[in-house]
């Protein structure tokens, strides 16, 4: 019988709390909530390695292959990440209906944020093309501050999705 009963039928069969929360639902905040942090793990430490990638030094040939690679593998990790982080919560928002009705212009900011979020992440990768390209026009100055984005994104998420100022 539960194998034809989809995901959201399943999330929504399990018992209530005392908030009007299924089990089912928590779960699925709760994973959401994991594989955001971690996709944001590998949005904080990949800049850094273009950091990196723009201070060595055109003779260290090995060093810079190291860093590529270590970037390579880590963009490939985070994209990964991505995938259930935003499933997730799309389910939420479309299959469970957090953020629908009024007093919820919180969540038309926060998917924005999202789409910015996305959209910088693409950028980590056009970057990284570029460096192994030999095509780096951007300074390590410049990389410290383009490592900042994601920190200012997430602080904005949190307080949307925590405060809902409007």
């Amino acid at each position: 019988m539960l194998r034809n009963l989809s995901l959201i039928q399943l999330a929504n069969l399990c018992p209530i709390n005392r908030r009007g929360y299924t089990q089912g639902m928590l779960w699925i905040k709760a994973f959401h909530i994991v594989f955001v942090a971690s996709w944001f793990a590998g949005l904080f430490y990949l800049p850094r390695i273009f950091v990196n990638l723009a201070m060595v030094p055109d003779a260290s040939e090995a060093e810079r292959a190291r860093l590529l690679l270590m970037a390579r593998k880590l963009l490939r990790f985070t994209t990964l990440l991505s995938v259930p982080a935003i499933a997730l919560g799309v389910w939420l928002w479309w299959g469970v209906g957090i953020g629908w009705g009024p007093d919820n212009a919180w969540m038309h900011a926060k998917l924005s944020l999202v789409l910015l979020i996305v959209g910088y992440h693409h950028s980590c990768d056009r970057i990284l093309k570029k460096l192994e390209a030999h095509q780096n026009t951007h300074s390590h100055v410049w990389y410290r501050w383009f490592n900042e984005a994601p920190v200012l994104m997430l602080v904005a998420v949190v307080i949307l999705v925590v405060v809902k100022p409007f």
